[in-house]
């Protein structure tokens, strides 16, 4: 394994689930770095800020030659190099990240990698990382397989979560999975300099892009339920700087956090929080509101209050189920337990997440 030459400075406890690679070895480290978009031209910057007291500067390719010229410009040429081609960062260097606009383009890239592998075999370990955001499964599973096919060669999946705005001032939030030892020298590259935590999610490269949707869709649907309330409050007349001033002031409850604590800890005791039974009543509120303002010419759908009454009803049903056998583990059911709706249209235990299908950590 090649040997990390980086001196990180000191950074919060868990912030890298890996111990230090071993110590500084004779050679240093070449980087590359492919695609610098919005995303992509920040982490660089970072990852050669924090590499200027190297020998090696970052090597780095774009598509548009105007990217990479203007990020010399920015640090400097003693830390920053450009390469003619996405092969040339194949050969040269030993890290290898890459941060691309989608499937099509990620696939074409690591084509070309593989290309200048193919006629330059590597002779000692090589890591490409992946850190697209857009990149599906079966196209990980390709990728994977395709680099394996190269001695010393390995590939890991490093998807972002974050803005642009995070990416500028280093605090992303970053995915792993893959090889250990791979991973265990890339989170040392990329925290603190490019973000401020790693998550390992294992060994199979899957993974981590699939904790990416998943925090896309948590995303998507928060976003939905606001888009839906915000246009609620306006066509209401009560106006969504309203609606949005409300949200704002109770920002110090944590209500996401809470409600996700008892969801993942199956806290679903009723009378230690909000009974589902007054769930369901307010759920049933919110479409005849919706519905006079049809009729008022509105025009103002809520499917996001929609499902989460069909929720609701789905988990007091099956609550009450359990109530007639005896064998409930609360009399009174708190509203977080919707979720067990999902469960069970999943194949999973609705109030129990212990049983049934368990997370198996690889590696």
């Amino acid at each position: 394994m090649a040997v990390n030459l980086l001196q990180t400075p000191a950074m919060h406890s868990g912030a890298v689930p890996f111990s230090r690679p071993p110590t500084p070895g004779v050679h240093p480290l070449q980087i590359g770095f492919c695609g610098l978009g919005a995303m992509g031209y920040f982490m660089a910057r970072n990852l050669a800020n924090s590499r200027k007291s190297h020998s090696s500067p970052l090597l780095v390719y774009n598509r548009t030659v105007a990217k990479s010229q203007k990020l010399v410009a920015e640090v400097g040429a003693s830390a920053v190099k450009v390469a003619d081609t996405p092969g040339q960062l194949a050969t040269e260097c030993d890290v290898i990240f890459t941060n691309l606009a989608n499937d099509a383009v990620v696939t074409s890239v690591y084509t070309e990698f593989a290309k200048a592998l193919a006629q330059s075999p590597p002779t000692k370990v090589k890591i490409f990382v992946d850190t697209s955001t857009n990149v599906n499964t079966p196209v990980v599973g390709d990728l994977d397989r395709l680099l394996s096919s190269f001695p010393h060669t390995h590939f890991v999946t490093s998807p972002i979560f974050g803005p642009p705005p995070a990416a500028d001032s280093a605090k992303l939030v970053i995915a792993m999975s893959g090889d250990y030892r791979s991973k265990k020298e890339v989170a040392f590259l990329l925290v603190p300099a490019v973000g401020r935590k790693v998550m390992d999610l294992g060994g199979n490269v899957e993974k981590a892009p699939t904790l990416k949707l998943i925090g896309n869709g948590m995303i998507m649907g928060a976003n939905e339920l606001l888009a839906e309330t915000l246009t609620f409050g306006e066509k209401s007349g009560i106006g969504q700087q309203t609606v949005y001033d409300l949200i704002t002031g109770r920002a110090d409850d944590n209500s996401l956090i809470a409600y996700g604590n008892k969801m993942v800890n199956d806290l679903f005791d009723g009378s230690e929080g909000f009974a589902i039974d007054g769930g369901i009543k307010d759920s049933k509120l919110v479409p005849r509101v919706t519905y006079v303002a049809c009729l008022r010419n509105l025009n103002c759908p809520m499917p996001a209050v929609d499902n989460a009454h069909r929720s609701m009803i789905s988990a007091r049903a099956m609550h009450q189920a359990q109530m007639v056998s005896a064998t409930q583990q609360w009399d009174i059911l708190d509203w977080s337990a919707m979720i067990a709706s999902s469960r069970v249209a999943a194949g999973l235990n609705a109030f129990d997440s212990k049983k049934g299908t368990g997370v198996v950590q690889e590696d």
